[in-house]
């Protein structure tokens, strides 16, 4: 799966929409916990600093000081609830302040002294040398006919601290779980509705001008991707009946013109052997009968080309041996090569069997060799072999012509594609000799292959599948 791909995008973004979804909330109930507890541990101390006030300082002048530390050890047992008290007079001295807790959490006696204001009625958090942090309330309280007091009632923040942790730790550790469940819960669900894509995929790279009676598959699911295969297929189906027209038509035309081009090729022959002619109008049929002779042999290409996109054309299947094809069309277009002074060597001794129609294949040598001809200067060299490797049957034509142009290599397969119109048109060439050669191919399961330097020379490979002896 690329990084491009529509489902690694859409799990991304799935993903990441949600984990920031999750982080937000996870950091606003983190702060929304730690504000709540902090705020119930204000209110707590606020209420009891008022409460020790109301109830023990309010009666100070009949009780005396003596009895409020009394009832407050009593009342409140600071050392065992682990609460922080004390009392100090309007002259700054102290009347009274708890001991130590007894799990030692903290030391009343490091706590500082905070600064006092007449009339406060205020909570504070106080940062201990211990590392702990209290959080005192602060209340200045006037008994009746009595000086006033400062009253400290505190507690530690450790409880709410050591929860906050507690609960930020299960969020650290939960979070990025729960994402990575999402995600793959998120790719599954995606994967799945992607599946109609990934067959509609496969299916539509197996179509080609060969098999376009074929249709991609329909989900019914009534959804876009159902409306999309249904397009893609009409759409198919309005391309199938292009090729087919086509088709016809270029069968039905190259085969209406075969007659007539057979009948002026005739006559024309008769013509020029006529001795009444005089030189100057037997020359100019005879430039007729070549042309005429040319554009039969391209309406012949057509015909063939047509055939072999019908798929009837290689119904003649045959057991056969390859080398012994390839020595015999060589044989026959040795004449050729000799016209031009080159030099033609078939290399097919090993006997290499194939399943195929004899005729196609050995027309496949024959525009090869054809061809080869064609782009080879005088003296130069052709060179057929047939071998047999790891199953597969080789046959290749070499030579050392003019080559092919690397921007033209991916090309030369192409119908009336030509790479240079002026040496086409001198070797009188329309560019489908290669086309037939790689319909050929295709219909019989091979691959076709070609190499080439420009000024030293082209090698065409063919691949086929070995049928064994």
């Amino acid at each position: 799966m690329t990084v491009r791909s529509i489902k690694l995008r859409l799990v991304g973004w799935y993903a990441g929409l949600l984990a920031v979804i999750f982080l937000l909330l996870c950091a606003l109930l983190y702060l929304d916990l730690r504000n709540f507890l902090e705020n119930s541990l204000r209110l707590a101390q606020t209420r009891r600093a008022h409460q020790l006030a109301n109830a023990l300082l309010a009666h100070v002048q009949q009780t005396g000081e003596p009895a409020v530390i009394s009832e407050i050890k009593e009342w409140y047992a600071p050392e065992t609830t682990d609460r922080f008290i004390r009392i100090t007079r309007a002259n700054g001295s102290l009347l009274y302040r708890s001991e130590a807790p007894k799990d030692g959490s903290f030391n009343p006696s490091l706590v500082p002294a905070l600064p006092l204001h007449p009339g406060a009625d205020l909570i504070q958090q106080q940062k201990l040398p211990d590392g702990h942090t209290l959080l005192i309330a602060v209340l200045d309280y006037t008994p009746a006919g009595t000086p006033a007091y400062w009253v400290e009632f505190g507690a530690l923040l450790d409880p709410v601290e050591s929860m906050l942790n507690h609960l930020f730790l299960q969020l650290a550790l939960g979070l990025p779980l729960a994402v990575g469940i999402i995600t793959l819960g998120g790719y599954w669900l995606v994967h799945r509705a992607l599946r109609p894509v990934e067959q509609i995929t496969r299916a539509a790279e197996q179509i080609t001008q060969l098999n376009l009676s074929d249709r991609l598959p329909v989900t019914r699911s009534g959804d876009e991707l159902e409306r999309l295969s249904q397009a893609l297929n009409r759409m198919i189906a309005r391309l199938d009946d292009a090729v087919q027209n086509s088709r016809r038509f270029a069968a039905d035309a190259s085969h209406d013109l075969r007659t007539p081009l057979t009948i002026l090729r005739g006559e024309l022959e008769n013509l020029v052997e006529d001795p009444a002619l005089n030189a100057e109008l037997r020359a100019r049929l005879a430039s007729l009968l070549e042309e005429t002779i040319h554009l039969s042999r391209i309406v012949e290409q057509l015909f063939t080309l047509t055939q072999l996109d019908s798929g009837n054309s290689c119904t003649d299947r045959q057991h056969f041996d390859l080398s012994e094809l390839a020595r015999t069309t060589a044989e026959q277009m040795s004449l050729l090569a000799e016209d031009k002074k080159i030099s033609l060597t078939c290399q097919a001794s090993q006997s290499v069997f194939i399943e195929g129609d004899r005729s196609r294949i050995k027309q496949v040598i024959v525009n090869l060799l054809d061809n080869a001809v064609k782009y080879t200067q005088s003296d130069g060299r052709i060179l057929l072999r047939v071998d047999a490797s790891n199953g597969h049957a080789l046959l290749e034509v070499e030579d050392n012509g003019i080559g092919i142009p690397a921007d033209a290599l991916p090309h030369v397969f192409e119908r009336f594609y030509r790479v240079d119109k002026t040496r086409s048109a001198e070797a009188e060439s329309a560019g489908l000799g290669l086309s037939i050669v790689k319909s050929i191919c295709t219909a019989h399961g091979a691959e076709v292959k070609v190499t080439s330097v420009p000024k030293v020379g082209s090698r065409f490979s063919v691949t086929l599948p070995s049928a064994g002896n």
